[in-house]
């Protein structure tokens, strides 16, 4: 590591970057905070000049219609103010005005907790008692963490689809063009370290395949939701958008009504939907953070070279770890998808609990390579090796 990080010192370190005035993970840190704010500040001066006007016309026509409602019937407001009260505590008990499906049958349970550990909460129904409230405590502590890792999980499963898809390309030209000697069953020889370290996918086109895969997700149940919830097709996207994403403001929730036509295949299609859509948004925020974070090294490798190009920045250009590498080409690896990933921590314990139990640590040959697949629980390995060596 040494070595890597001194190359751009002494006299033959002229034309290269200068050394930065912190460390790199600290500018990174700072930077994207920085930028974070901003965007939060451009955020709400958005949506404070698109829904402010609404907010200011929606309480006059509240006003208007609170007084108009007095006087025709001759009731204090204050004794309506505490009607309202108790219907808003009511309210959040599960009772509405019209009738809809009930909160905490079975059915209105399993529904309840698959809001919760896939983190949605869209809020239409809480615990209300205290014993509910401690136990949603203990609960979600465990489903949270478990559904977490499915979504690293299934991230992991599409990488390895594509690692695969890539090499069986490969070999498949390879067989029409007639290159090296083929073996048995017309398949070009693998040598023993051709594992799918060498085939992993570009993180813009797992990007553009999970970004593909959730539009379609999100077209075809919002047309459900069209016709079954009555919601206009922005509504249902924008529905579909806040659900998959886990942000669950709960101004829309699907499913909630008393009865349905064909209640039992809508309520399984939709479940079906936004277990698909957690699944592709999840991932695909995990694919876009990485890209993000080029973004930064590139940004830091412009600040330390003076705007230069980010080629010419040597070991203290993209990261430090890959000189004179472009964004373009980068692939999904270790220190872009494990660093956003439950799953490095989940590894790393089990491999200090290990060597604390006396095994000995895996052999050098076997830490490097993707034995046990590619993503984030296999590709870190080659992180903790280069890590060990460094040192």
């Amino acid at each position: 590591m040494a070595q890597r990080r001194g190359g751009g010192g002494g006299a033959g370190g002229a034309g290269r970057c200068s050394r930065p005035p912190m460390n790199e993970d600290n500018a990174r840190f700072c930077l994207l905070a920085g930028l974070i704010l901003l965007y939060l500040l451009c955020g709400a001066a958005v949506f404070s000049a698109l829904e402010r006007p609404y907010e200011l016309r929606a309480r006059r026509r509240w006003t208007q219609r609170l007084d108009e409602f007095t006087r025709a019937h001759g009731v204090e407001v204050a004794a309506l103010q505490g009607l309202l009260r108790d219907y808003e505590e009511a309210n959040g008990a599960g009772i509405r005005v019209d009738a809809l499906r009930p909160r905490w049958d079975f059915s209105g349970a399993f529904y309840f907790v698959g809001t919760v550990v896939s983190t949605i909460g869209f809020g239409m129904n809480t615990p209300a008692t205290i014993s509910g409230k401690i136990f949603l405590i203990f609960y979600g502590l465990i489903g949270c963490a478990a559904t977490i890792l499915f979504f690293n999980l299934f991230l992991e499963r599409i990488i390895t689809m594509l690692a695969y898809i890539m090499r069986w390309f490969h070999e498949r030209q390879l067989r029409h063009s007639g290159a090296g000697a083929l073996g048995e069953g017309g398949r070009a020889p693998r040598r023993e370290d051709d594992s799918l370290e060498g085939w992993k996918p570009s993180v813009y086109y797992v990007m553009l395949i999970l970004g593909v895969a959730s539009v379609i997700i999100a077209c075809s149940a919002s047309t459900l939701y069209c016709a079954m919830e009555d919601w206009s097709y922005v509504d249902s996207l924008y529905f579909c958008f806040v659900a998959f994403s886990t942000i669950g403001f709960g101004d829309l929730v699907s499913s909630q009504r008393q009865q349905y036509e064909g209640q039992g295949a809508y309520r399984l299609g939709n479940c079906l939907f936004i277990l698909m859509g957690v699944c592709c948004i999840y991932s695909l925020f995990n694919v876009i953070s990485i890209v993000i974070k080029q973004t930064l090294n590139w940004i830091l490798a412009k600040l330390a070279c003076g705007g230069g190009s980010e080629t010419d920045c040597g070991p203290g250009g993209e990261g430090g770890a890959y000189p004179g590498r472009r964004l373009s080409g980068e692939m999904i690896s270790v220190n872009e998808f494990n660093k956003v990933s439950l799953a490095l921590l989940q590894k790393q314990l089990s491999d200090s609990a290990h060597h604390h139990q006396g095994h000995a640590p895996p052999s050098h040959a076997h830490l490097n390579g993707f034995s046990g697949g590619v993503g984030a629980l296999a590709i870190m390995n080659n992180r903790l090796q280069e890590t060990s060596c460094d040192r």
